[in-house]
């Protein structure tokens, strides 16, 4: 079946659907964008998603392309024209088309665009044993916590995790000394006393979706929840680690680098969490 877009108001197949040369998310980066799950003909944690969508255009201020009820329902018909019960949907949205000029235009609606694709979730084998990933310099600009469509540097960490035969890269504040988070991913660690570690919100991190449900999980089942940053060798001498996000779910952690996490194998804690995420989508 070929897959549907939509594009500021009409629904059109892929390889027909396009905006203008002069949109400012293709001039400028100058948009955010939001990705989805789509579990078994329902929608996961879409409050959420909407709620940071709402922050990352009031972070550019960027109007709303339309009301959040109306956009709720392009959603949904963008995934029903795609004929699938598993998705993930990608929403972006810009400050719209005007001639090229570094200030705002005036009057220029928001642009948006929805694509939907098949979901890849981690495969059983990144499951059972985990995957690798590589330090990288954290060299993205100061607000990761809108979710910009400007993703140069989180490309170029990614591109060299691929290079490394890492399944994603972990970025290192070379101020700071610590991990901030993955090129598309946040990343925890469980450390020697036992506690879930991870970046605290705020300017350095995009504050995941799935980062908020698998904490509120976490406490829920009586894990000690630690919001703070850890070195790049604490993360090497933890007992488990992990990452999490809208595609890759909960996947374990089992190398940086070139040093192994605790045994060598998925920990404990992650395997619970692993469980209550895919109990979490199940019921969603």
């Amino acid at each position: 079946m070929a897959r549907i877009a939509y594009v500021n108001g009409r629904y059109r197949p892929i390889d027909e659907a396009a905006v203008g040369v002069e949109e400012r998310g293709f001039q400028f980066s100058d948009g955010v964008y939001e990705v989805v799950k789509f579990v078994k003909g329902a929608f996961s944690d879409l409050d959420r998603h909407m709620a940071r969508l709402g922050r990352s255009l009031d972070g550019l201020r960027i109007a709303w392309p339309m009301t959040e009820k109306a956009l709720r329902l392009v959603l949904a018909e963008t995934v029903r024209r795609n004929g699938l019960r598993d998705a993930l949907v990608y929403i972006q949205v810009s400050r719209g088309v005007a001639p090229r000029n570094h200030l705002f235009p005036k009057g220029a609606p928001s642009s948006l665009v929805v694509t939907v694709r098949r979901p890849k979730a981690p495969g059983a084998d990144e499951i059972e044993n985990g995957v690798a990933v590589c330090s990288q310099p954290d060299i993205r600009w100061g607000r990761c916590d809108i979710k910009s469509v400007s993703l140069l540097a989180n490309v170029l960490a990614r591109q060299a995790a691929q290079e490394q035969g890492a399944r994603e890269a972990w970025l290192v504040d070379e101020h700071e000394g610590v991990v901030t988070e993955g090129s598309s991913s946040n990343a925890y660690i469980v450390d020697r006393e036992g506690r879930l570690r991870t970046h605290p919100l705020g300017e350095a991190i995009l504050g995941g979706v799935t980062r908020s449900v698998i904490l509120e999980m976490a406490r829920a089942d009586g894990i000690t929840v630690d919001e703070r940053a850890f070195t790049l060798e604490e993360a090497k001498q933890a007992r488990e680690a992990f990452l999490t996000s809208t595609s890759s779910f909960v996947t374990p952690v089992t190398r940086i680098d070139d040093h192994s996490i605790g045994n060598g194998h998925p920990g404990s804690v992650t395997r619970r969490l692993i469980e209550l995420y895919n109990n979490h989508l199940v019921a969603c």
